[in-house]
């Protein structure tokens, strides 16, 4: 069969957010298949994770996608363990109380492709500003659309590459577009987001762009960058109450900071009550509002309470293993109410 390539990636450990690594490890007549996936080490030392004088850490195997950039290559999302084999103090997957994959998730990705030359947005001029909101969201043609050959190329590699893409649009800041993904699984849900966005970053090497995650990167009167979380499992899809929903929204409202907390940095200068953002010091549920901290789809009221949520608060950096981590724990709790 002769030789693989298999990308490992991983995430190091700079707080509070942490940054895509990965090296690749070529192996003899692979077979494709994750158990067949080695661990392996690398220089914790360098990525914030281990001590110099005992640096070696681990890299378990946790998910594998084809390649679609690289002949004869994979995608290898993995892990990070101690040298012990116990799960790393950064490894947020590992604490996913999801083992039955009874929840779903569809993470909305917004973020900002920027011009390395200028390090401005798309369409921003050097030294001014573009014409202001309102024509660049799902827009049509050269004047109000930047970035689209660079965005349709990522979403074929997704594809390609199996994961579970669902969309695209262009966002309402110049420069601003969103990606959706959605997986039976917490877990895997985290890994397809982190993939995507390592085929994202890695693409930007071809076009003289980067990526730009900050949840505002663009002050004044231009929307800033989130990643919402649309959630489900058992009970929501199945309730066919309105007191069911009340009480697992309610049940968000005293653990509000401990959400935050992992739900991005400099999420505050997001979260501030305007550009369909709630403010990050209140919480808030509504029917259909976009400016809520939840919204509940007129979807799932229309089909009798049995449906989905949005969390609207994590932000474009944020890690989606913690938010989902999160959410999963607080559902939890309040089914414990019902």
């Amino acid at each position: 069969m002769g030789k693989s390539k298999l990308e490992y990636l991983w995430l190091d450990g700079y707080t509070p957010t942490a940054n895509l690594r990965s090296k690749t490890k070529v192996e003899e007549d692979f077979s494709g298949k994750l158990e067949d996936c080695p661990v392996w080490s690398f220089d914790g030392s360098s990525t914030k994770q281990a001590e110099g004088g005992s640096s070696d850490c681990l890299l378990k195997p946790v998910a594998i996608y084809p390649d679609p950039a690289r002949r004869d290559g994979y995608l290898v999302m993995t892990e990070v363990l101690n040298a012990d084999g116990t799960p790393h103090e950064s490894n947020a997957r590992a604490t996913i109380d999801d083992e039955d994959d009874d929840f779903w998730f569809g993470f909305e990705q917004e973020y900002f492709i920027m011009d390395k030359n200028t390090q401005l947005p798309l369409g921003f001029p050097v030294g001014g500003y573009p014409g202001p909101q309102g024509m660049y969201y799902c827009s049509v043609g050269g004047k109000n659309t930047h970035g689209r050959a660079f965005v349709e190329e990522h979403a074929d590699l997704c594809i390609d590459a199996g994961l579970n893409f669902e969309g695209i649009n262009q966002e309402v800041a110049s420069g601003q577009w969103e990606f959706q993904l959605f997986a039976k699984g917490a877990k895997k849900a985290g890994d397809e987001i982190w993939v995507a966005r390592y085929l994202l970053q890695r693409l930007t090497e071809e076009y003289g762009y980067y990526i730009e995650y900050h949840p505002k990167p663009i002050k004044g009167d231009w929307n800033g960058s989130g990643m919402h979380a649309n959630f489900s499992n058992t009970t929501l899809r199945t309730a066919g109450s309105k007191e069911v929903y009340d009480t697992i929204c309610e049940a968000f409202r005293p653990v509000t900071s401990e959400h935050i907390a992992v739900y991005g940095e400099f999420n505050d200068q997001r979260l501030t009550g305007q550009h369909e953002t709630a403010s990050i010091h209140d919480f808030s549920y509504g029917i259909s509002d976009r400016g809520a901290s939840i919204r509940i789809p007129i979807i799932t009221v229309e089909k009798g309470y049995k449906g989905w949520l949005e969390d609207r608060r994590p932000a474009s950096n944020a890690d989606p293993y913690k938010v989902a981590g999160r959410i999963v724990k607080t559902v939890k709790t309040a089914e414990k109410k019902i």
